[in-house]
């Protein structure tokens, strides 16, 4: 399931997850909040709190996670993925340079952090 966070700027599409993530939980949460963040911003600066295992997410909500990342790719400011998965860290930071804007993964310890860095128009 993810649910849109609360507390956060209104220029941030900011997300957790947690269980089984569907192709539903795109299609009716992330998607709507990406493209009305869009609308108004022009950009998207994007955090997930991912407490769930990767393994959680079925094929089709990887596959609306891509077509939503495609869709927009130049509209792509800032990504903040927080986890306790080394992995899913690892690989935040090492997309980072093939993807427009920024990545950076951060552990769940440091959820505070993200929020500001992923908040920064910098």
């Amino acid at each position: 399931m993810i649910e849109v966070l609360n507390g956060i700027p209104d220029h941030v599409a900011g997300f957790k997850a947690t269980g089984k993530i569907t192709k539903e939980d795109y299609t009716n949460i992330v998607i709507p909040e990406i493209e009305s963040i869009l609308k108004q911003h022009g950009h998207i600066h994007f955090l997930l709190v991912l407490n769930t295992d990767v393994g959680n997410f079925t094929a089709g909500a990887w596959m609306n996670d891509a077509l939503i990342g495609l869709k927009h790719l130049s509209k792509w400011k800032k990504m903040a993925i927080v986890s306790d998965q080394k992995g899913v860290e690892k690989v935040t930071d090492i997309i980072s340079p093939i993807m427009p804007g920024e990545s950076r993964g951060f552990t769940l310890a440091e959820l505070e952090e993200a929020k500001n860095w992923v908040s920064s128009e910098n």
